[in-house]
């Protein structure tokens, strides 16, 4: 097999072991992102949320998410969003200090540090997404009771 049927083939191929792979569900965009800003001034946490492609003010800081992707509840967490932060100046410009991805299963790793506001993602949300029902409690399966000791019983001589 050579030429354009060859890589058609791999292609093919590849195209079918990506779809089963671990992990590979569709994202589920949400039109809420939700984030959690440190004003170190005052040491206070706030909890925000900002629609997709809206921009909400923090402090000093405007932020935008742009998208915010989740996964279904069936797999492993993972919720990103990629957005951008900008600082408001004194002379009144803006000047953009973060644009990139924020995993909120790692806020430390791309979170916005700045000498006075932090901003991280705490996950996304759409309030039109009915919520997935809990599992029910399992019964507690209980071991079987010990067998009491009470001190009379003769104890098998130890192996050699």
């Amino acid at each position: 097999m050579t030429g354009r049927p060859a890589i058609a083939a791999v292609a093919g191929v590849l195209a079918l072991a990506a779809s089963a792979l671990p992990g590979a569900a569709q994202a589920i965009q949400n039109p809420i992102a939700v984030f959690a800003g440190l004003d170190k001034i005052t040491g206070r946490i706030t909890t925000f949320e900002i629609p997709v492609n809206e921009v909400r003010r923090f402090g000093a800081l405007n932020v935008y998410p742009r998208v915010c992707n989740s996964r279904p509840p069936t797999e492993e967490p993972k919720t990103t969003s990629f957005v951008q932060v900008d600082e408001n100046l004194i002379n009144g410009g803006t000047r953009r200090i973060f644009s990139g991805w924020m995993l909120a299963q790692s806020p430390g790793l791309n979170a916005v540090e700045h000498p006075v506001y932090d901003v991280w993602l705490i996950g996304c949300m759409d309030p039109n997404r009915p919520a997935v029902p809990e599992k029910e409690a399992e019964p507690a399966v209980s071991a079987p009771p010990a067998a009491q000791d009470d001190g009379d019983a003769e104890q098998a001589p130890p192996a050699d």
